[in-house]
């Protein structure tokens, strides 16, 4: 079990490109942290760095005590998880999971005893003896989290380990991966894990804190719920949540001490007066207005505040709840709503929409920072 810190961390290349931009971040005993945000990122860039099998241009990396730039990845006490699994094709589950063991020269009963207890884990026990080409992708990618298991590392390093299965799959194996880290806590020996991947879904259920990386830089380091539901900027807004957070380019105006932005000409919205403390110096001045698609509502009236007129172009059904799509003036917004009548032969109708603004957000047009916090 181990810290692991970086500071001011650099990685630029010999052409000139700068893909890391001075990264502070501070990763805790037992943590599962989740790097996540769009290709392109430096996610994965920043977790090879804290594995050593890509050099850092500037700054410093500590895994525990230890300052481990320059020490070789067999060094670090990590162990990492592959997308394409990194299994020998050759070798059997037993033999792929007990190799880094032999390679440490272990005794064979304690060889034995740690591949059998990581199996059991990863309720992989009856294939031991199988070889890779004898398996699904699911069961392979369980095998090279066993082979990290029985190293007993001080940091487990996975990237992106579920891109390459069905989504079935990848339900069925962030789970097993939730249940390895809470069950290694329950027996006291909490591992500290941190996890690159692009899916969102897996970042909001993995996560005990999730780092969110854009073009080499952290946005924002928080608790899913706090990433959720306090964006610190517009980025973090559009990017976590499915659908995404409305954003909409508009302008902040006040009138009679009230706050409000408008949608389209008569179509306006006030602000909340708990939200509105940062406001003064943005009136009359270009922002981005937020709103979540499940914090508006199908109204049966046009008489509530906050509410707007918009006609449908899309009803997209999920189940248990549909996703309407209207456009109130030049603006696009989806409404996320438990199964209602309406359905594709809507589209075109006019609908009144309510929004529920004691949950936007205001983001700054020029900082992009939120300023309605």
């Amino acid at each position: 079990m181990a810290t692991v810190s970086l500071r001011k961390v650099e990685k630029q290349y010999e052409n000139g490109f700068k893909a890391v931009h001075g990264i502070d971040l501070d990763i805790h005993d037992g943590e599962f942290m989740v790097f996540v945000g769009p290709s392109g990122c430096a996610k994965s860039t920043t977790l090879r760095m804290v594995a050593g099998l890509e050099e850092i241009s500037g700054g410093e990396i500590r895994i525990g005590e230890r300052v481990v730039n320059d020490l070789a990845p067999k060094d670090r006490g990590i162990a990492m998880v592959f997308q394409n699994y990194a299994l020998y094709p050759h070798k059997t589950v037993f033999d792929n999971m007990a190799f880094g063991l032999k390679m440490q020269g272990k005794p064979k009963e304690e060889i034995k005893e740690r591949v059998t207890e990581a199996a059991e884990k990863l309720e992989i026990t009856d294939l031991l003896y199988r070889k890779p080409k004898e398996m699904s992708g699911g069961q392979r990618q369980r095998v090279a989290v066993g082979r990290a298991i029985v190293r007993k590392p001080e940091v487990f390093l996975f990237d992106e380990p579920l891109s390459n299965l069905d989504a079935k799959l990848r339900v069925s194996m962030r789970v097993k991966i939730a249940q390895l880290h809470q069950s290694l806590k329950e027996e006291g020996n909490p591992a500290t894990m941190i996890y690159v991947t692009h899916d969102q879904t897996e970042a909001l259920t993995l996560g005990d804190r999730i780092c969110v990386l854009n073009k080499g830089e952290i946005m924002q380091v928080d608790s899913p719920a706090n990433l959720y539901n306090y964006p610190a900027n517009k980025f973090v807004a559009g990017f976590i949540g499915s659908p995404a957070m409305n954003l909409v380019d508009t302008a902040l105006r006040e009138e009679d001490g009230n706050y409000f932005i408008e949608l389209a000409p008569g179509s306006r919205v006030v602000i909340p007066t708990h939200k509105t403390t940062k406001f003064s110096q943005h009136i009359d001045t270009k922002v981005y207005f937020g709103i979540r698609p499940e914090h508006i509502s199908i109204s049966e009236t046009a008489d509530a505040l906050n509410t707007i007129e918009g006609k449908l172009s899309v009803v997209e059904n999920m189940g248990n709840e549909k996703y309407l799509h209207f456009r109130v003036g030049g603006n696009l917004i989806i409404a996320r709503v438990s199964c209602i009548d309406v359905t594709t032969a809507d589209i075109g109708r006019r609908f009144y929409f309510n929004l529920d603004t004691s949950f936007c957000h205001i983001f700054d047009g020029k900082t992009e920072e939120n300023i309605s916090l």
